[in-house]
């Protein structure tokens, strides 16, 4: 469905055809604006973190949609499982979008970080 490159300068665009796609596969209502958040962040961490760019691939299969972003940066130094405490100022991000999404794998080292997320298109499927 999606399969592209991007830096800073296409969040905003690829943002809108991540919601695009997401509805055009089935999903609706707060799991559609849900998934575009987590997606965002995911955009907006690999700027940030990993180098400027990052890539992005978004796919439907057997009832889900999912999504990879991947960049080169130097890798994650501690990945947090629960949530941070309410004066941390970093580590958000991902807590949030695991919250946000059905499944979420992350896959870090020194020459960059991968993460896939999935959200089923109906919750009740």
């Amino acid at each position: 469905m999606i399969s592209e490159a991007f830096d800073r300068s296409r969040i905003t665009a690829l943002r809108h055809a991540v919601a695009a796609r997401a509805e055009e596969a089935g999903m609706t209502g707060a799991r559609l604006d849900d998934f575009v958040v987590a997606v965002n962040e995911l955009l907006t961490n690999a700027v940030r973190h990993g180098g400027g760019t990052g890539h992005l691939g978004l796919w439907a299969q057997d009832g889900s949609v999912f999504c990879d972003v991947t960049d080169h940066g130097a890798g994650l130094t501690a990945l947090i499982p629960h949530k941070p405490p309410p004066d941390q100022p970093g580590g958000w991000g991902l807590w949030l979008v695991r919250e946000l999404t059905d499944t979420c794998e992350i896959k870090t080292g020194p020459d960059g970080t991968a993460v896939r997320i999935s959200s089923r298109t109906d919750a009740k499927s």
